[in-house]
């Protein structure tokens, strides 16, 4: 029973004591200490609210907190929090008044990164020795050097995080719900750490590895990471700007590698609804883009190694480089691929803003590319070489198109063109397409030959010539058809209309007469002069 008694005892004056000690350790004659020591270490100014101890818990709180931003970038905060709860180490505190920090956690913060014109970012000089403090409290910081703080964790709850660039008018990108965990904070140590995330606009994001040690320039970190992006609308995050013309819903898996100087990147992006054109429409189903590049971190610019865009079965190949101006992207790059299946294809047309005639579908068949693709992403300019082989345009009677014309009426028409091939050359930017060196060979007609554009209306412009084939030449278009028929295209992508090339014709009537003359005046001198050899 005595034991009993001073087991209860010791538990009283336990319990005494863990009630007395909030009162009898003023926390808050520790708070200049902890500013000064946390200005110096991230090398801006920091200030914290009314201390409160814990016992049981064995914390420190603050009722809020602030750290300043690089005032070349901002005059206001760079994080402020609601709550800053800090868990210590109670012995060395309450016997020796030293603050031993095992836990951070910081409650609903508001996250400021912004991007200067130059490239340059807000928190690359957090945490540098050599940045100016500017503690709150000057007097117990004076001489003071940079602290190599070190926190078993830090963590982040609740947080929100704007990235928005100094100058111009991109729209910032926002991160909410924003949980992040950092093990083992030091400067000198590599820490892995974790963030999750849900993306203003639609979208999530979590991200996971290691970085440190923390160098001068945070943006130098060394880095090692994967990363996990599901569902993010592209416009709307303000991840793409609307000018580009690049829209739809992406969701990315990859990983990251930063030595400093160089990230190096990998992974997958696939995209529904995908629109790659200002004037297009979204794909009717995804398209899939397996990456890797490297990116230098002074320069911003970088390479794409590898570029794999799937769409479906279809496959072709991006390889190039990219290089900020101004608010944009400049890219340079080359695409190729071959023997892609139209079918496949097909569902991407909308997306580039491709119409095929009302009410006909490709069947079959494949297409060829070679094309360079240059300029700013809000103004991207491809050209090259395009070609299919043995496609049918099913629900497109393109005989009966052309048998409007006069000269053609004899072309008996079939509710599938069948295209045997289609050469051309192409230009295509934001103002529309060139077509040039067209050459098409169709079964039931002949070969089709011209150049002409095609608006981002899609609106037509074409001067065409047919050669009709000498097999299904109707007599009363005899040796005229073969030698070709000019006519214009012009209408709609959606609605062709084959009108004839009077002038063109007439020409070819005069040059026809002139043969004929020609060929004439050639027999009466080979006569007269064959009669006087005689």
């Amino acid at each position: 029973m005595k034991l009993i008694r001073i087991l209860g005892i010791i538990a009283i004056l336990v319990v005494a004591a863990a009630i007395a000690v909030p009162f009898l350790v003023d926390v808050n004659q520790f708070r200049p200490k902890l500013e000064s020591e946390l200005s110096s270490a991230l090398g801006r100014p920091v200030t914290i609210g009314n201390l409160k101890l814990s016992l049981f818990s064995g914390s420190v709180a603050a009722d809020d907190l602030a750290i300043g931003d690089d005032p070349a970038f901002s005059k206001s905060p760079f994080l402020r929090a609601k709550s800053l709860s800090a868990g210590v180490e109670l012995m060395p505190l309450i016997t020796s008044r030293k603050v031993n920090v095992t836990k951070i956690t910081i409650d609903q913060p508001e996250i400021s990164l912004l991007q200067n014109a130059a490239g340059s970012w807000n928190y690359s000089s957090l945490g540098s020795k050599s940045a100016p403090s500017q503690p709150a409290n000057t007097a117990a910081s004076s001489g003071s050097q940079a602290v190599d703080l070190s926190v078993k964790l830090v963590k982040i709850s609740g947080g929100r995080l704007t990235v928005a660039k100094t100058a111009g008018h991109a729209k910032p990108t926002v991160l909410e719900n924003v949980e992040i965990e950092l093990k083992d904070f030091s400067r000198s140590s590599s820490m892995p750490f974790s963030l999750s995330a849900k993306v203003a606009g639609g979208g999530e994001i979590k991200l996971g590895g290691k970085a440190g040690p923390l160098p001068d320039d945070m943006e130098r970190m060394p880095l090692n990471a994967s990363l996990k992006i599901s569902n993010l609308d592209l416009v709307a995050t303000g991840v793409a700007d609307a000018n580009w013309g690049i829209a739809g819903i992406a969701s990315i898996e990859g990983s990251a590698e930063s030595d400093g100087r160089q990230i190096t990147a990998k992974g997958t992006i696939t995209a529904e609804n995908v629109r790659l054109v200002k004037a297009g429409s979204p794909a009717k189903r995804p398209l899939q883009f397996d990456f890797a590049l490297r990116h230098d971190l002074a320069t911003r610019a970088g390479s794409l190694t590898q570029g794999d865009v799937l769409v479906g079965k279809a496959k072709a190949s991006m390889t190039g480089t990219y290089a900020p101006r101004g608010e944009s992207v400049a890219l340079k790059a080359n695409l190729a691929g071959n023997e892609m299946a139209l079918q496949e294809l097909e569902s991407l047309l909308p997306a580039l803003n491709i119409a095929l005639p009302a009410g006909s579908k490709l069947d079959g068949g494949n297409a060829t590319a070679r094309m360079s693709v240059e300029g700013p992403l809000e103004n991207l300019v491809a050209t090259g070489t395009l070609g299919l082989n043995h496609v049918k345009l099913s629900g497109f009677n393109m005989g009966q198109k052309m048998a409007v014309i006069e000269a053609l009426a004899g072309i008996k028409g079939n509710p599938t063109t069948e295209i045997e091939v289609l050469s051309a050359n192409v230009r295509k930017s934001n103002d529309g397409s060139t077509i040039e060196d067209l050459k098409l060979v169709a079964t039931d007609i002949g070969e089709l030959t011209g150049s002409g554009t095609v608006m981002p209306s899609h609106a037509l412009d074409f001067k065409m010539r047919v050669s009709v084939k000498s097999a299904i030449v109707p007599a009363v278009l005899g040796a005229r058809a073969q030698s070709g028929i000019p006519f214009f295209i012009r209408g709609t992508a959606e609605d062709p209309k084959f009108e004839p090339d009077l002038k063109g014709m007439a020409a070819g009537e005069i040059n026809n007469l002139k043969g004929t003359a020609t060929k004439a005046a050639e027999g009466l001198l080979d006569q007269l002069l064959n009669k006087k050899r005689n």
